[in-house]
């Protein structure tokens, strides 16, 4: 422990920069609490706030460009790989689209604090072709008010954390553990949300190949379509497919019979937000639910047709 503590105390500029970089980048490094405790050591003048501040803005933006080059280039592949990859169950496009619907990119302003939130809002900021000035002019104020947020709170509260830091050299090596059984604690957490939500899934989804089956037979279920309106405008729909909002109330729920199938489908790995809404229909009242298993991207992928809704539908 009292190893760690020199770290901070002789390299904490370079600790800020590398956690806060990784952090960015979607490793499962929580940064806010290096930057508390090193924003307390610059009061006793071990290094500057200011430079603190620069070192993990400096970090936030390289992890954050990386992120919107590969946005920019690679499009809806990354945002693919960063959802099915993440800790978060609620990092979803879905959410994040629906974001940048309403507040654009001002939206990154806030998208730090957010988790699951930050990288996927990076990446469509690139994959919208967002002017590269302006991402940087935003992202910079969002990274400032994120870290600056947490040294502050290291600086206002520097005789607490200096007693909490005292407590953890008292422990020495004990210390040291009972930290790195809180990082695990938090890893292993992150990870069972997420796998128990893709266990539920599994054992009620429908595949593109069971639904087009029931569509050529003529008993095709009710299909409902959670995807933002800027991503039914730019993909297509399900033929026949009823738009619906995550956030919608229980009370817009689609007027249909509560013991019609319903399908629903979203464009997230894993179906999430297919499974959220499927979650309210059927606290709603309807006993037949089940989300598409791939959503719209297996559904284009086997070459069957969609629909474009018209542009006052979208508006």
């Amino acid at each position: 422990m009292n190893t760690i503590l020199r770290w901070l105390t002789d390299y904490g500029l370079g600790v800020v920069f590398f956690n806060v970089w990784a952090e960015q980048l979607g490793l499962p490094v929580p940064a806010y609490p290096v930057l508390v405790v090193t924003g307390a050591l610059s009061v006793e003048g071990r290094y500057s706030a200011v430079a603190l501040l620069g070192a993990a803005v400096s970090a936030c933006l390289l992890a954050d460009l990386v992120w919107y080059a590969a946005g920019r280039r690679y499009g809806s592949r990354v945002l693919r790989t960063v959802c099915r990859i993440s800790m978060s169950p609620d990092s979803c496009v879905r959410q994040t689209e629906s974001l940048f619907e309403r507040w654009g990119i001002w939206s990154m302003l806030v998208a730090k604090f957010i988790p699951g939130f930050a990288t996927i809002a990076t990446v469509l900021c690139g994959r919208m072709r967002l002017p590269l000035a302006a991402f940087i002019m935003v992202d910079l104020v969002g990274a400032t008010l994120y870290a600056g947020l947490g040294i502050a709170l290291g600086v206002l509260f520097h005789e607490a954390v200096d007693d909490v830091i005292a407590v953890f050299a008292d422990l020495g090596r004990i210390g040291l553990v009972l930290l790195l059984l809180a990082l695990a604690l938090f890893i292993i957490v992150k990870w069972a949300q997420r796998h128990r939500l893709i266990r539920a899934l599994r054992t009620a989804r429908i595949t593109v190949s069971e639904l087009e089956l029931l569509i050529r037979q003529g008993s095709a279920p009710a299909i409902v379509d959670v995807r933002s309106a800027g991503s039914r405008e730019r993909d297509g729909t399900i033929p026949g497919a009823l738009p619906w909002s995550v956030t919608a109330a229980l009370d817009s729920a689609p007027d249909l019979p509560r013991d019609a199938q319903v399908v629903v489908y979203c464009a997230c790995p894993n179906e999430a937000s297919a499974a959220k809404v499927a979650q309210q229909l059927q606290r709603a009242g309807f006993t037949n639910v089940r989300p598409l298993h791939g959503g719209i991207d297996a559904w284009i992928a086997a070459g069957l047709p969609i629909e474009r809704p018209p542009a006052a539908a979208v508006a």
